[in-house]
Order: C-alpha cells, then sequence, then structure tokens
C-alpha cells in the first residue's frame, strides 16, 4: 500500500468512527513519512477526540511548521488550545486560521465558543453573526448565538435564534433544551415545558432537559409532577448536585420534609459549596419544628455567599418563628433582595424611615405584601403618632375603607392613587424593627379595627331575617338562638404556601353533627363556589358575594359568635377586632404564629388549632368538632329556667 492509499484508508477509517484503526495508519505513514502534514494534522484532531489535549497541539503544532498556510489545521489546533484551558491561545489561533481563509464559517464559530468561554459574549455575539452570514444554514452557530443572547439577557433574540436552529436542524434536541430555558427565564412556562418535553422526546437520555423540565413544572405550580422530572435527571445523573436540591425543593413544596430534608443533604455531600442546597436545607429544617439546625444551615449559606438573599430571609423567618424577634427584623429586611419575593419594594424619592425624630414631619405608611399582613401591623399606627408624625397610609382597595374606620383623620389612600407630600416613608412590616418588638412589648391592644356600626346593624337584621337552624330542637341541644360562626376554608390560590394550608370545605363535615350552630360562609375566590354543595347536615348561609371588601366582612362579623378559618386574613381581622376566633394551621406554620402554643401574643382573642403532623387536617377538625360542641353546651339558654 501506497503513503496515498494508507492515508486515505485511515481517512475512511476516522470519518467512520473507527479511531484505533485510523491512529494506526497515521503512525505507520509518520513512520515512512515523518514530514506528512495531513498526517500530523489528523492524528492530532484524533488525539483531541479522545482527549489527549496536550498531544494533540503538539502534533497539529508541527504540522502546521511544515505548512504554516494551513487553516484547517489552525482551527483544530484551536478546539484543542481551548478545551486545555488555553483559551487567550485559542483565539489567536482562531483569529489566524480566518486570516487564512475569511470565507471559514466554522473558524468563526469556534471563535465564538471560545469568546464566550473567556466571558467576552458581545464579541462571541459577533464571530456567531459572521458565521451564520457565511453560512446562512449553521444551525450550531444559530444555537451557540442563543446561548450567548440568553446570558446577556436578550431573551426575545435569543428565542429568535434557537428557534432558527431548530428550524434548521428539527431533531436538534440541545436546541430545544436551550429554548425551553429561555422561555422559562421569560415567564413562558407551558411554552417551556412543551420545549423541555420535545427535547427528551429527541434525546430521552437528556437529564438536563428533565432537570429543566422539573423547575418549569415547580414554579406552574405542578409539584407532583416537578419530583418526577427531579427524579429522572438524577436516575440519568446521580451526581447532579441542583437536580437533588431542587428535588427536594419540590418535596418541601407538598409537606414532604423529611426526603426534602434527605434531598438537600444528598447536594450538598456532592458539592458541600452549594449555597442554594444549605439555603434549603435551612428551610426544609425549620418546617420541620428542627429550629436550631435551620439556623445553622442558613448561616452556612450565608458564610458561603455573604449577600445571597435567600438565606438571610429563611434565617430571619426561622428567628422569628423561633419567637427570636429582634435578631429576626434584622434579618427579614433582606427580603426586599429576594430574587422570586411576591412583593416588591416601591420606589419613592423621598428617604425610607430609618426611626429617627418625626415631629414635624409626615410619614407615609404603606402596605408591602398581603392583606393579612396589612392587617396585622397597622396596629403599629398609634405608635407612629406618638412620635409626632403626621401620617398617611396607603394600602390595598380592599381594606381602604376598613383603614379609614381606624384613622378617620388621617389620609387612607388605596394604592395607585396620587399621594400627597410627605417627607419619608416605611413600610409596614418595616415597623416592628423600629420599634425594636419582642415577644415582652409588641402591641397587643384589641380591638384597634372596628366595624361601621350602621354597617353592622344591616348586618344583624339581614341574618335575623334568614330564619332558624334547619334541624329541630332536641334534647342534647339548647332552644335558644344558634351559636353563630363564619367559616373560611381557604386561601388564595397564588400564596406559596396555599397548597398545606388550604382545606377543601368537604373537610370540615364533621362541624355539621354539632347542634345548634349556624355557620355563615365568609369565603372568597374560586373556593367560595363550594358554599352551594355544603357537606350534608350543615347549615351554611352563604353571604360572601355581598361581602365588596374588608369593611363589609367586617360588619358581617361583629354580628357572629366565632370565626373558624385557615390562615387567611380574615383571622387577622377577626383578631383585630377582638372577636373569637379559631386559626387552623398546618404543621409548618407561618413564622408570627410561633411554635408550641396554642395562643397568640398577636391577638389575645385567638385559639390556635394546629396539625400534629403534616398533612393531618383530620385531627384538627375533630377537635374543633369537640371544641365547638362544648361550647354550645356551655351557652345560657334563655327558655330554660
Amino acid at each position: 500500500m501506497t503513503v496515498p492509499q494508507a492515508f486515505e484508508l485511515a481517512l475512511q477509517h476516522h470519518q467512520a468512527g473507527r479511531l484505533a484503526e485510523a491512529e494506526a495508519l497515521y503512525r505507520q505513514i509518520l513512520a515512512v513519512d515523518p514530514r506528512h502534514a495531513d498526517a500530523l494534522h489528523l492524528l492530532g484532531a484524533l488525539a483531541h477526540q479522545v482527549g489527549r489535549n496536550d498531544v494533540a497541539v503538539g502534533l497539529i503544532r508541527q504540522a502546521i511548521a511544515l505548512r504554516p498556510n494551513f487553516p484547517y489545521a489552525l482551527n483544530n489546533l484551536g478546539a484543542a488550545l481551548r478545551d486545555n484551558g488555553q483559551l487567550d491561545e485559542a483565539i489567536a489561533v482562531y483569529r489566524q486560521a480566518f486570516g487564512l481563509k475569511p470565507n471559514y464559517p466554522e473558524a468563526h464559530y469556534n471563535l465564538g465558543i471560545a469568546l464566550k468561554d473567556k466571558g467576552q459574549l458581545e464579541e462571541a455575539i459577533v464571530a456567531y453573526r459572521q458565521a451564520i452570514a457565511l453560512n446562512p444554514d449553521y444551525a450550531e452557530a444559530y444555537h451557540n448565538l442563543g446561548n450567548a443572547l440568553r446570558e446577556r439577557g436578550q431573551l426575545e433574540e435569543a428565542i429568535v435564534a434557537y428557534r432558527r436552529a431548530i428550524a434548521l436542524k428539527q431533531n436538534f434536541a440541545g436546541a430545544h433544551g436551550n429554548l425551553g430555558v429561555a422561555l422559562k427565564e421569560q415567564g413562558q412556562l407551558v411554552e417551556a415545558i412543551a420545549a423541555f418535553r420535545q427535547a427528551i422526546a429527541l434525546k430521552t437520555d437528556f437529564p438536563e432537559a428533565y432537570y429543566n423540565l422539573g423547575n418549569s413544572l415547580n414554579k406552574k405550580g405542578q409539584p407532583d409532577e416537578a419530583v418526577a422530572a427531579y427524579r429522572q435527571a438524577i436516575a440519568l445523573k446521580p451526581d447532579l448536585p441542583e437536580a437533588h436540591s431542587n428535588l427536594g425543593m419540590a418535596l418541601h413544596s407538598i409537606g414532604q420534609f423529611g426526603e426534602a430534608i434527605a434531598c438537600f443533604r444528598q447536594a450538598i455531600a456532592l458539592k458541600p459549596d452549594l449555597p442554594e442546597a444549605h439555603s434549603n436545607l435551612g428551610n426544609a429544617l425549620r418546617d420541620n419544628g428542627q429550629l436550631n439546625e435551620a439556623i445553622a444551615a442558613c448561616r452556612r449559606a450565608i458564610a458561603l455567599r455573604p449577600n445571597y438573599a435567600e438565606p438571610h430571609s429563611n434565617l430571619a423567618l426561622a428567628l422569628l418563628l423561633q419567637g427570636d424577634f429582634l435578631h429576626g427584623w434584622e434579618e427579614y429586611a433582606w427580603r426586599w433582595k429576594l430574587k422570586d419575593a411576591a412583593f416588591s419594594q416601591q420606589s419613592f424619592a423621598q428617604p425610607k424611615w430609618d426611626g429617627g425624630p418625626l415631629e414635624g414631619r409626615t410619614l407615609l405608611l404603606h402596605a408591602e405584601q398581603g392583606f393579612g399582613d396589612a392587617i396585622q401591623f397597622i396596629r403599629y399606627l398609634p405608635l407612629v403618632a406618638e412620635r409626632g408624625a403626621s401620617a398617611i397610609v396607603e394600602c390595598q382597595p380592599e381594606i381602604q375603607r376598613l383603614f379609614r374606620r381606624m384613622a378617620p383623620d388621617l389620609p387612607v389612600l388605596a394604592k395607585g392613587q396620587a399621594l400627597p407630600a410627605f417627607d419619608v416613608h416605611c413600610p409596614l412590616l418595616s415597623l416592628p424593627r423600629i420599634f425594636s418588638t419582642d415577644l415582652t412589648n409588641l402591641p397587643r391592644t384589641v380591638p384597634y379595627l372596628h366595624a361601621d356600626a350602621a354597617d353592622a346593624a344591616i348586618w344583624r337584621e339581614r341574618i335575623a331575617g334568614l330564619g332558624s337552624s334547619i334541624r329541630p330542637s332536641g334534647p342534647d341541644r339548647p332552644s335558644g338562638p344558634d351559636l353563630k360562626v363564619g367559616l373560611v376554608w381557604a386561601g388564595s390560590p397564588a400564596h406559596k404556601n396555599d397548597r398545606n394550608r388550604s382545606l377543601k370545605l368537604a373537610s370540615l363535615a364533621p362541624l355539621a353533627k354539632v347542634p345548634g350552630v349556624r355557620f355563615i360562609s365568609l369565603q372568597k375566590g374560586d373556593a367560595a363556589v363550594e358554599a352551594r354543595t355544603s357537606p350534608a347536615g350543615m347549615e351554611l348561609i352563604d353571604l360572601a358575594e355581598d361581602l365588596r371588601d374588608f369593611a363589609d366582612t367586617a360588619a358581617l362579623i361583629a354580628n357572629l359568635d366565632l370565626v373558624i378559618a385557615v390562615d387567611t386574613a380574615v383571622v387577622h381581622l377577626a383578631g383585630a377586632m377582638g372577636k373569637p376566633v379559631w386559626t387552623l394551621l398546618p404543621f409548618a406554620p407561618d413564622w408570627r404564629w410561633l411554635l408550641d402554643r396554642s395562643d397568640s401574643p398577636w391577638y389575645p382573642t385567638m385559639r390556635l388549632l394546629r396539625q400534629p403532623a403534616p398533612g393531618d387536617w383530620g385531627s384538627v377538625i375533630q377537635g374543633v368538632a369537640s371544641e365547638l360542641a362544648a361550647c354550645e353546651r356551655q351557652r345560657p339558654d334563655p327558655h330554660r329556667g
């Protein structure tokens, strides 16, 4: 066999992936002709393919020394240098390659990869666009252009690039996967999920696509499906710490705290310096009642990344839940820096109040979070007045009329209305920190919110006109007026913990067996339709459609004997009015309810009824039924001598 024949055969082996046969022939050629530049070049390219980058660099440099004007060898040398971490040398070599051959799209494309690896995204984008200009059908260049654009935050352009790559190469699993990432970052979760599923259909062993699918499903509020996706990612790539951590987050969200903790610990075992896993571990430990361990995990995350807002916020919640308010309020200030916060800090030209003197100044107090938060912390308004401030209150429209009853002489404006002049501002939930609130000095005087007397009278007449209980009197039931009990069984589905805090009206069926009780639905939102099909035997009067805002709700509550509700704004309202209220809490309660107590320092007339285990509403409802029956038996009967 002649040298040309041997080279041709070696090339055929190489192109067919028979690398051992190709290498043997290249070496035989070089043994005969050590200056065979093509054999040196391709033997070097083969060495690069199998990860022997140092060998590749040496062989290809020999080929270029023999043939300096060798753009293909320069291109392959650049690839070996890049994979060897020698980015500057790779960039120089790529530029030399297309200097020799200007219409060489692969060299521009590879230059783009090296520039992106070096963090020079703008230059990388230029290189990819040049490769595309030379080869408009270059799917890989469009794909990498999309990656660079996405990294620069140019999501719309990235999506266009990914879609073009897919149009050119429909079975391009990586492009489908990265299109999904861009769509997710843009908030188009349905489209992102479809893209990830298509990537997986094209490449079933694609752990990153399963991982990203899990992220999108979790963000969309489908944690059960997210768990399945994360488990598949881990099955394909067990050493992917982020997948273990995010699986833990999904399990945590469905109340499987023990499994979640195990996942976070596995992520940390794989990558001890992963602050997200330590932060998430702290969150899960807190909800599992392991507060000291939770605090330690959050502090470890903060030590790894001091400016990482999530562990600071998680630490705040653990400290507050533990009753360590003074330290908790300090950490709670990090809430403004949370990436996925459900609330946002308003921007004002005026400075935020730092607790300094207020005499002669006007302070804007503004609601920052939910209705319940605003109702709970508007209690600080009298303390602000004692500092000598003229106050303005800005709140959600739904609580504007209610707050005007508390402060009839102050401007109370709904968000979006024009604000009068003010000097400083303060979010309502920053007031506990400013007033150094702890368990010994928190403002607990109730009532501080009141129903309008005329509105309450209208509701009183309306309830009286609805007739008496549908159940006849009996020996086990007093014959006097029914006990009037308001019910709320579900909160807003948008709440991050709604899955664990809300329940179905049907779950309250045991209450229907308690005689002498008349239930009034205070339920709003989508769950209100359940009042139309109340549990058998339960007299449930549904007046919720006529509750326009919280002032109306207050007027109705003023006519009730008791409110029983899950952790929603209604329990805050009833508590702020000084009405008896029983709050049904999940196993992992919100920080404000503390742990292991049946009373609330915030609301003296409130009782807390807690799940003994995650998801165990049955025990809670049976306890409520027993307590309610005891209350009814203890009520005086005006007809009994």
